[in-house]
């Protein structure tokens, strides 16, 4: 009898000669604490982005028409007028950034993983990861110093598209950098082996069997990378600064979403704070379908 008791209050939480977990017992009660912890936390965690989202919808959804992607903004207490322009400048600037930092990041990563050594991958691992914590502004500084001075002394114009692009590809390529690096770890080594073990040089094997393996999570790296770059404001007001007209080439000050919604958002005009949400669900939208666009296409290529 003393058995069948000992067995019965055993701290597994089964009783002795059945599946079933007894309620009772201590380690099914922790169990049950920490998973109702869990969910508390989680749920805490989702509140605020709920509530973020939401009020931007409900505060943008209300100033939402079709001319704000066609026309320009409209001067204050004006009502009409749309941010086309800024639209166009976010996807002309982003559009530079990803040109620069996507080849350079993703080459970086394959000489990290493949070629480099051991203590010269540690130090530019180092470099990156101090790199993706420095401070937007600080990009911008930067970027302001070698590209739009430059652009200045050489008579092309001071604040443009080019230089925004610049400050944005800053801000991507450590991200670009780690995340196709980590993908490129997670590929087997038996994948690599059997590619040399046929004939296969290292370029062959690089090229035709490493990359593919890693490329939605390259994708995916990179889509983050244009999601953070196309929310970005500091660098772009040292470097792209602002314009109410449309973009007219890549040495002029252009508009942004993002720096439009700094400027309206604190304006005192309502006309103008109306625009201003609605741009902020616009450039949600915008890292919405591009994430959307990158897991169809990655689902596609596996």
């Amino acid at each position: 009898m003393a058995s069948t008791n000992s067995s019965k209050n055993s701290p597994s939480g089964y009783s002795s000669g059945s599946l079933t977990r007894t309620p009772s017992s201590p380690r099914t009660m922790f169990n049950t604490i920490m998973t109702v912890v869990a969910f508390i936390c989680a749920v805490m965690a989702i509140i605020p982005l709920v509530a973020v989202l939401g009020y931007v919808i409900f505060q943008g959804f209300s100033s939402l028409n079709l001319s704000i992607f066609t026309e320009l903004p409209p001067p204050p207490l004006r009502k009409g007028g749309g941010f086309g322009n800024a639209i166009l400048g976010t996807i002309l600037m982003v559009g530079i950034a990803a040109a620069i930092s996507i080849p350079l990041g993703v080459m970086a990563a394959i000489y990290l993983t493949e070629f480099s050594s051991v203590k010269t991958a540690r130090v530019i691992r180092f470099a990156t990861n101090v790199l993706s914590g420095v401070p937007s502004i600080i990009a911008g500084v930067f970027a302001y110093g070698i590209v739009v001075l430059t652009l200045t002394k050489l008579g092309l114009g001071s604040y443009s598209a080019l230089g925004g692009g610049a400050a944005l590809s800053i801000l991507m390529l450590p991200i670009i950098v780690r995340t196709t690096d980590e993908a490129l770890q997670l590929v087997s080594q038996d994948l690599r082996q059997a590619a040399v073990g046929i004939g296969a040089t290292k370029f062959q094997t690089v090229s035709q069997v490493v990359l593919p393996a890693a490329l939605p999570a390259i994708v995916t790296g990179s889509t983050l990378a244009i999601a953070r770059a196309s929310g970005e404001t500091a660098p772009l007001l040292f470097t792209a600064l602002f314009s109410p007209f449309w973009p007219d080439g890549l040495f002029k000050p252009t508009a942004s979403l993002a720096v439009l919604v700094y400027n309206y958002a604190i304006s005192p005009f309502k006309n103008w704070q109306s625009l201003a949400w609605a741009a902020s669900l616009i450039l949600v939208l915008l890292v919405l379908l591009t994430s959307i666009i990158t897991r169809w296409a990655t689902r596609q290529k596996v």
